[in-house]
């Protein structure tokens, strides 16, 4: 029988929803019937294309034996980090505490009141490798529960108390932290593979986008040769899908060869902002040719056709991860020839050892990544693959998530100028506003119907896509969005007394811990991203209003970047254009050439303002006239753009 999550729209809980095991969604139901019962609470946190979620629930959540303990002596409860980053982030948060780490699937044992006293993430079925099992786990709590359950709880106040600690902003945002941080990437980086330390390799594009941002402004070659071998790197290996585009969730080598084969909607958007970003500093083809073939990948197979993006790629298909990925060389010839076959083959990298489980996964690691012989190939490869298996799709449209392509499209157009990719940003804005706004609160979801209402990481994604949307324009109705959503999210989140936004706000549930979240994993905080958001805005709108802001949320974010750069590449980025910022243009067009104006090219990483002319901004002899300013100097008004 379907158990409590049976009338869930998240995927992650449909998956759940005929397992044995008596689920409940996150809810009062099940923590009153805790109560009633008394009763521990199992809480299961995971997502729907993560692998490991799947393993721990094929192996014990769907066995009738595990589900009986399960049933007997605890309430389960199972939660999509997606839905809920609320409830993820505060347990995960605890996680971190009680082992040392984290990930998904996340499992906690609370009392009925909420409070943790257990957790871990992945217990196998079976005693393995030093981990007891699922079922020993589950039997040890409940004698102690039943037993000597002060001693069981005992710790868990001791976390709270310690995570619940204010912090306040006790240091200063310095603009030395950016030299110091750009010191620390050059020793962590692998020179000869890319990427940052050892295996599991993360794209953590914002670092990227950091070191490109400070090459621009600070000609430090080494930050350039950084983030162009890893973007190049990442490009060549298995971790880019060269069948179908689009990038993998992260390298299990140091070479970015073997994926974990999921693919996520976020990691693309920003992998497509750091190869716009390369090609906008660099002229090279290669990176315009990542950033297209991700996006192309993302309107083909991620977009709603009301114009939102879904969220995910499974990494398993027919029960095996990576089984779509992969090929043999004989499926190649017989698709493509003798000839032709052997040629990809050798090209891509595709042999008969294989390079993952006795198949291959296609790479151009011993290719030129720039020969494009073989793309009048790809499609008919595509299409078989295809037709072999399927993945699972994730198909809720998060906000925060198609905020951020948004971001992606609007920059690719900025760089390329292809009109498609500026228009799937405008319809997707359309329908973010259309069926994610409820006109007072911005919702973190949608699937038959709205989620939950909206968190930081929602309103701080949604303004830098507003902004974005505004540079690739020059509408006004953009930033004046931008404006109204900075001041909800002020309203909503902001600590006015010791500083920083809070994940959730005062409407929200809440929970035994109300967190600020600063650091960048992988993608950026709501905090970094709103550092960033501020600056801009007072680069735009108003220095004298927007600046204290700015530096206020700098100065927050200071102490906790200052233990770990590397883990806030986004207030770095802040930082930078805070402290030495792009140069400001601001277009005042005649009535005659309006529509001129909207078609210049600027240079994309300044920060532009089109107005009226008036008594502070006059034309220059009846002409469309640019002001330019860097820093604290301006140059005289001009009717042709100066070289900047």
């Amino acid at each position: 029988m379907p158990n409590h999550l049976q009338h869930e729209t998240s995927p992650y809980l449909l998956q759940h929803a005929d397992n044995p095991v008596d689920w409940y969604p996150w809810s009062e139901e099940a923590f009153r019937r805790a109560r009633e019962e008394d009763k521990p609470i199992f809480l299961s946190i995971g997502y729907g294309t993560c692998h490991w979620c799947h393993v721990m629930a094929h192996e014990s959540f769907e066995d009738q034996e595990t589900a009986e303990l399960l049933n007997r002596w605890f309430i389960s409860v199972k939660v999509d980090r997606e839905e809920r980053p609320d409830v993820d982030s505060v347990y995960m948060a605890v996680c971190q505490a009680f082992t040392g780490g984290g990930g998904w699937p996340a499992s906690l044992f609370l009392t009925p009141e909420k409070r943790p006293f257990f957790a871990g993430t992945y217990f196998p079925k079976k005693r393995r490798g030093g981990m007891v099992s699922f079922g020993e786990l589950l039997t040890i709590i409940h004698e102690r529960w039943e037993r000597d359950r002060a001693s069981l709880l005992g710790p868990a106040e001791e976390i709270i108390a310690l995570l619940n600690q204010a912090k306040t902003a006790e240091d200063k945002a310095e603009p030395g932290m950016l030299e110091e941080a750009a010191g620390l990437y050059k020793r962590l980086f692998d020179r000869e593979n890319g990427g940052f330390g050892g295996a599991p390799k993360f794209p953590s594009s914002h670092n990227l986008l950091f070191l490109l941002a400070y090459y621009r402004r600070r000609g430090d070659q080494d930050c350039l040769e950084m983030a162009e071998r890893t973007l190049t790197q990442m490009y060549r290996g298995g971790l880019f899908d060269h069948i179908g585009g689009g990038f993998c969730r992260y390298s299990t080598d140091e070479r970015f060869l073997v994926p974990h084969f999921e693919k996520m909607l976020y990691d693309n958007a920003l992998l497509i902002l750091a190869y716009c970003e390369a090609y906008s500093v660099t002229r090279k083809r290669l990176y315009l040719l990542a950033a297209e073939r991700t996006t192309d990948f993302i309107l083909r197979e991620m977009t709603a056709p009301e114009g939102g993006f879904y969220s995910a790629l499974d990494a398993d298909s027919g029960g095996e991860e990576g089984k779509y990925y992969l090929f043999k060389p004989e499926e190649i010839i017989r698709l493509l020839g003798p000839e032709r076959g052997e040629s990809f083959n050798q090209h891509f990298d595709i042999t008969k050892a294989g390079n993952f489980e006795g198949k291959s996964i296609p790479n151009l690691l011993h290719s030129n990544p720039e020969d494009r012989s073989f793309d009048s190939l790809l499609e008919t490869i595509y299409q078989y693959r295809k037709s072999r298996c399927s993945l699972s799709l994730d198909d809720k449209i998060l906000t925060a998530w198609n905020a951020l392509v948004i971001a992606a499209l609007c920059r690719l157009y900025q760089v390329g100028g292809k009109q498609k990719y500026l228009d799937a940003a405008k319809r997707a804005d359309r329908f973010l506003w259309e069926t994610l706004w409820d006109g007072e609160n911005l919702h973190v979801s949608f699937r038959a119907g709205r989620g939950e209402k909206g968190f930081l990481d929602d309103y701080a994604a949604c303004l830098f896509a507003q902004l974005s949307l505004y540079r690739a324009t020059l509408e006004g109705a953009y930033l004046e969005r931008a404006e109204q959503l900075c001041r909800e999210t002020c309203e909503q989140f902001q600590d006015q007394e010791m500083g920083g936004f809070y994940l959730y706000g005062e409407e929200h549930e809440t929970l035994i811990l109300r967190p600020k979240e600063t650091y960048d994993a992988a993608q950026p905080s709501g905090n970094s991203l709103m550092a960033w958001n501020l600056v801009r805005l007072g680069q735009l709108i108003s220095e004298e209003h927007y600046g204290p802001l700015a530096e206020q949320q700098l100065d927050f974010l200071a102490a906790d970047a200052k233990q770990y750069p590397t883990g806030h590449a986004m207030f770095l980025l802040a930082l930078l254009d805070y402290r030495d910022p792009p140069p400001k243009v601001t277009v005042v067009c005649s009535d005659k050439n309006k529509a001129a104006c909207l078609s210049l090219e600027l240079p994309a990483e300044a920060a532009v303002v089109l107005r009226e002319p008036d008594g502070d901004y006059p034309l220059k002899n009846g002409k469309t006239t640019f002001y330019v300013c860097q820093g604290h100097s301006c140059q005289p008004p001009a009717n042709e753009l100066p070289n900047l």
